[in-house]
């Protein structure tokens, strides 16, 4: 069957045809049949290079072999137990070592339930109720945080999605990105916050990068106000280095959400933060916290891998940051737009300066977008098929495909 005939069955069994709305590309979704290092194959025999890779979890590249053999070696003892197993407090270990900002961490099965976690434990923790949220920034599926993106900090939160319930919206309020002057605002008007929430840099409609000393204002005032400061490294973490933008901007949360990289490319996540903290969360404390899938083997397996694997070759991070780095000066010349980088994150906003927060974001020419994407694919290069979704290198992407790219990249923006 060809990627037009799946779509059409998937259609009548799934609703909109996908598992996850970002993969509805019109007029139909591509099916991929494999991957490998950086590249996927699709049922219609297509060959692409892969810079989504997963939407992040993939730093090493499709089926590394490391990760691969971890899995494999992990299957042969089983992959379910219902009890807890040596790799728990094993990866536990290097994850707390690695960020300053951990004391103590809880797995559990995705970075959506991290999130959704960790705003219940800084409520528990701290006897308040509502949640500061940056504009436009995504912290999972969860009815806390799907609050209407641009409704502002003054009023109260709007729903943006049927079904969440208006008075849940209502605890959660928003600030611009890069904005200390509202968060100040905010905090000192309400003294029902338990926390701000934000991506550290954003990543679901970036990468917009957080001004100079825009990090370092928020942990401030956060502090001054006695709100906890959640950083949200779902994307971040191990991504833009060991330790995550925690350790890369010098700032140390409260609370930090962690997934994608962390599994290795199999579902995962995990909540963690200071022990005064962690030891609010049940059977040690009051909150509630519990999953049948959490801390699963295999993903605990897959992702020690991966950790242990960066650990050993640090240098991939400074090898991506230069691949990026080619990339934004191949499309230096275009004026239609500028290109962000970040390590092994990668954007290019149709927009004449990158956007500093997610106002200057939705000003982008996302028709333009739309255009560019579909030549990109016909370069055979698949890129997030979204103006707001980040791009992704891997250790897998070569200095051939790298050059791949950037032809891709100059010739669909010269067109």
């Amino acid at each position: 069957m060809k990627s037009s005939e799946f779509f059409q069955e998937a259609k009548a069994l799934m609703p909109g045809g996908v598992s996850s709305p970002v993969r509805a590309i019109r007029p139909y979704p591509f099916y991929t049949r494999e991957a490998s290092g950086s590249r996927i194959t699709t049922v219609d025999a297509e060959e692409l290079i892969d810079c989504c890779m997963g939407y992040g979890p993939l730093l090493l590249g499709h089926s590394h072999p490391a990760i691969r053999a971890a899995i494999e070696e992990q299957l042969k003892k089983g992959w379910l137990f219902g009890t807890p197993t040596p790799l728990e407090p094993e990866y536990a270990s290097i994850l707390v070592r690695d960020h300053p900002g951990l004391d103590m961490i809880r797995f559990v099965s995705s970075g959506s339930e991290a999130t959704m976690a960790a705003i219940r434990l800084a409520r528990g923790f701290s006897g308040k109720n509502e949640i500061v949220k940056v504009e436009g920034g995504f912290h999972g599926a969860h009815d806390g945080v799907l609050v209407q993106a641009g409704s502002g900090a003054t009023t109260l939160g709007i729903p943006d999605s049927a079904g969440v319930l208006p008075e849940v919206a209502a605890r959660t309020r928003q600030v611009p990105y890069n904005d200390l002057d509202a968060l100040e605002d905010l905090l000192t008007r309400s003294r029902d916050i338990a926390a701000f929430i934000l991506e550290p840099v954003m990543g679901n409609i970036g990468p917009i990068l957080p001004e100079k000393g825009y990090l370092a204002g928020v942990r401030e005032i956060t502090r001054a106000h006695d709100v906890l400061l959640i950083f949200d490294e779902v994307i971040t973490g191990y991504r833009v280095g060991i330790g995550g933008a925690q350790v890369r901007f010098g700032v140390r949360p409260d609370i930090t959400t962690l997934g994608k990289v962390i599994g290795g490319g199999l579902p995962i996540g995990a909540f963690g933060g200071r022990r005064e903290i962690m030891e609010m969360v049940a059977p040690a404390g009051p909150v509630y916290n519990a999953g049948t899938f959490s801390g699963n083997p295999l993903s605990l397996a897959a992702g020690k891998a991966t950790i242990e694997w960066l650990h050993a070759n640090q240098g991939i991070y400074r090898t991506l940051e230069e691949k990026t780095g080619v990339i934004a000066e191949a499309v230096a010349p275009t004026c239609c737009g500028t290109m962000v980088t970040l390590g092994s994150m990668f954007k290019f906003f149709f927009r004449k300066t990158p956007p500093r927060d997610y106002v200057e974001a939705k000003e982008c020419d996302t028709a333009a977008f739309r255009d560019f994407w579909e030549k990109m694919l016909g370069q055979g290069i698949f890129l997030p098929p979204s103006q707001f979704e980040t791009n992704f290198l891997s250790a897998a992407h070569s200095d051939r495909e790298i050059d791949a790219i950037c032809t891709a990249y100059r010739a669909c923006l010269s067109k």
